[in-house]
Protein backbone atom coordinates (compact mmCIF):
# COMPACT_ATOMS: atom_id res chain seq x y z
CA UNK A 1 0.00 0.00 0.00
CA UNK A 2 1.53 3.40 -0.94
CA UNK A 3 2.42 5.78 1.85
CA UNK A 4 0.15 8.74 2.44
CA UNK A 5 2.26 11.53 0.91
CA UNK A 6 0.28 14.25 2.68
CA UNK A 7 1.24 12.73 6.03
CA UNK A 8 4.92 12.71 4.99
CA UNK A 9 4.93 16.48 4.48
CA UNK A 10 5.97 19.01 7.12
CA UNK A 11 5.89 22.79 7.32
CA UNK A 12 9.04 24.80 6.63
CA UNK A 13 9.82 28.50 6.84
CA UNK A 14 12.46 29.71 4.38
CA UNK A 15 14.19 33.07 4.63
CA UNK A 16 15.53 34.53 1.37
CA UNK A 17 17.51 37.76 0.99
CA UNK A 18 17.10 40.30 -1.82
CA UNK A 19 18.80 43.47 -3.02
CA UNK A 20 16.31 46.04 -4.24
CA UNK A 21 17.13 48.04 -7.32
CA UNK A 22 16.44 51.50 -5.95
CA UNK A 23 17.65 54.96 -6.77
CA UNK A 24 19.66 56.71 -4.10
CA UNK A 25 22.87 56.41 -2.18
CA UNK A 26 21.93 53.63 0.24
CA UNK A 27 21.43 50.06 -0.93
CA UNK A 28 18.19 48.47 0.23
CA UNK A 29 17.97 44.79 1.23
CA UNK A 30 14.96 42.68 2.06
CA UNK A 31 14.69 39.49 4.11
CA UNK A 32 11.51 37.53 3.30
CA UNK A 33 10.14 34.53 5.18
CA UNK A 34 7.86 32.24 3.22
CA UNK A 35 6.01 29.17 4.45
CA UNK A 36 6.10 25.83 2.61
CA UNK A 37 4.55 22.40 3.04
CA UNK A 38 7.18 19.97 1.75
CA UNK A 39 8.62 16.49 2.19
CA UNK A 40 12.14 17.73 3.04
CA UNK A 41 14.31 20.74 3.74
CA UNK A 42 15.79 20.42 0.25
CA UNK A 43 12.33 20.49 -1.35
CA UNK A 44 11.27 23.51 0.73
CA UNK A 45 14.43 25.42 -0.22
CA UNK A 46 14.09 24.52 -3.90
CA UNK A 47 10.49 25.71 -3.99
CA UNK A 48 11.27 28.85 -1.98
CA UNK A 49 14.18 29.72 -4.26
CA UNK A 50 12.02 29.23 -7.35
CA UNK A 51 9.48 31.62 -5.82
CA UNK A 52 12.27 34.03 -4.76
CA UNK A 53 13.61 34.25 -8.30
CA UNK A 54 10.10 34.94 -9.62
CA UNK A 55 9.48 37.54 -6.90
CA UNK A 56 12.80 39.25 -7.70
CA UNK A 57 12.20 39.22 -11.46
CA UNK A 58 8.61 40.49 -11.15
CA UNK A 59 9.63 43.33 -8.83
CA UNK A 60 12.94 44.36 -10.39
CA UNK A 61 15.01 43.09 -7.45
CA UNK A 62 18.01 40.75 -7.27
CA UNK A 63 17.80 37.49 -5.31
CA UNK A 64 21.10 37.09 -3.46
CA UNK A 65 20.98 33.27 -3.56
CA UNK A 66 20.79 32.97 0.23
CA UNK A 67 18.10 30.70 1.64
CA UNK A 68 17.89 29.59 5.25
CA UNK A 69 15.35 26.91 6.12
CA UNK A 70 13.68 26.06 9.40
CA UNK A 71 11.48 23.00 9.95
CA UNK A 72 8.48 23.93 12.07
CA UNK A 73 7.92 21.74 15.10
CA UNK A 74 4.21 21.25 14.54
CA UNK A 75 2.25 18.07 13.87
CA UNK A 76 -0.49 19.85 11.95
CA UNK A 77 -1.11 23.15 10.28
CA UNK A 78 0.77 26.05 11.92
CA UNK A 79 -1.26 27.97 14.45
CA UNK A 80 -1.05 30.86 16.88
CA UNK A 81 2.26 31.04 18.66
CA UNK A 82 4.04 28.42 16.57
CA UNK A 83 7.70 29.19 16.01
CA UNK A 84 8.33 29.73 12.30
CA UNK A 85 12.03 30.58 12.29
CA UNK A 86 15.02 30.48 14.60
CA UNK A 87 18.64 31.38 13.97
CA UNK A 88 21.40 31.04 16.57
CA UNK A 89 24.44 33.29 16.24
CA UNK A 90 27.53 33.37 18.45
CA UNK A 91 28.63 36.86 19.41
CA UNK A 92 30.91 38.49 21.95
CA UNK A 93 28.80 41.66 21.83
CA UNK A 94 26.74 42.60 24.87
CA UNK A 95 22.96 42.57 24.38
CA UNK A 96 22.59 46.28 23.48
CA UNK A 97 25.50 46.23 21.02
CA UNK A 98 24.20 42.98 19.50
CA UNK A 99 20.76 44.48 18.87
CA UNK A 100 22.30 47.66 17.48
CA UNK A 101 24.55 45.75 15.09
CA UNK A 102 22.03 43.22 13.78
CA UNK A 103 18.52 44.56 14.34
CA UNK A 104 18.44 48.25 15.16
CA UNK A 105 21.01 49.91 12.94
CA UNK A 106 18.72 52.85 12.21
CA UNK A 107 18.60 51.82 8.55
CA UNK A 108 15.62 49.44 8.83
CA UNK A 109 12.38 50.22 7.07
CA UNK A 110 9.84 48.64 9.36
CA UNK A 111 6.16 48.83 8.58
CA UNK A 112 3.50 49.69 11.04
CA UNK A 113 0.29 47.86 11.64
CA UNK A 114 -2.84 49.94 11.39
CA UNK A 115 -5.55 48.56 13.64
CA UNK A 116 -9.12 48.90 12.54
Amino acid sequence: MPANTAAAKSWYAVRCVFHWNTAGDSPLYEERLTLWRARSTDEAIRRAEDEARTYARDNGHHYLELAQCYALATDGRPGDGDEVFSLLRESRLDADAYLDRHFDTGEERQGTVVEE
